[in-house]
């Protein structure tokens, strides 16, 4: 029985249209409705009709973000490892840790230049997991980037040895 009812209320619901009424009346005003009036058009519908509106999409404003990164005088500081500072790691594993003053509250990028080279693609934060580097003296440099890739501040180059114990 329920079954019935429902295909029932969905063959109705199709059958019934109401047909839409435009008309202007004396004051120059337009109106809609589904009872005909005097000198009223019937207005045809789409099936497929769709009140969409397109809002234009804000532009990001990154020229001036830029440019007003590129008017203050930022620094990166390596925070850790210290200069000159032995890091004792058998797998060769450690962390590089730099912060940017003064703080910038627009997203930034990041990169860790090991002995000249980018060890990673740029980040988001300061903080470098690196894995596996070689025993030996290396030169840290870190780059602070804008999001198109331009860099606007770097640390000073810092010393370090990474020690590993000799395998027996």
């Amino acid at each position: 029985m329920r079954s019935l009812t429902l295909i029932g209320l969905v063959l109705f619901s199709m059958l019934v249209q109401a047909t839409v009424y435009k008309w202007i009346d004396k004051d120059g005003k337009v109106h809609y409705s589904d009872e005909p009036q005097p000198n009223a058009q019937v207005v045809e519908l789409k099936e497929k009709t769709l009140n969409q509106i397109a809002l234009p999409l804000p532009k990001a404003d990154s020229n001036n973000a830029n440019q007003a990164i590129e008017s203050i005088q930022y620094k990166v500081n390596i925070t850790s490892p210290a200069e000159e500072e032995t890091v004792r790691d058998n797998n060769g594993d450690f962390d590089v840790v730099a912060t940017i003053t003064p703080e910038l509250k627009s997203q930034y990028l990041m990169v860790l230049k090991l002995d000249g080279t980018p060890v990673d693609q740029p980040q988001i934060g300061g903080t470098f997991k690196l894995k596996n580097i070689d025993r030996g003296e290396h030169t840290l440099v870190v780059d602070a980037l804008t999001q198109n890739g331009k860099v606007f501040a770097s640390s000073s180059p810092r010393k370090i040895f990474l020690h590993q114990a000799a395998k027996r």
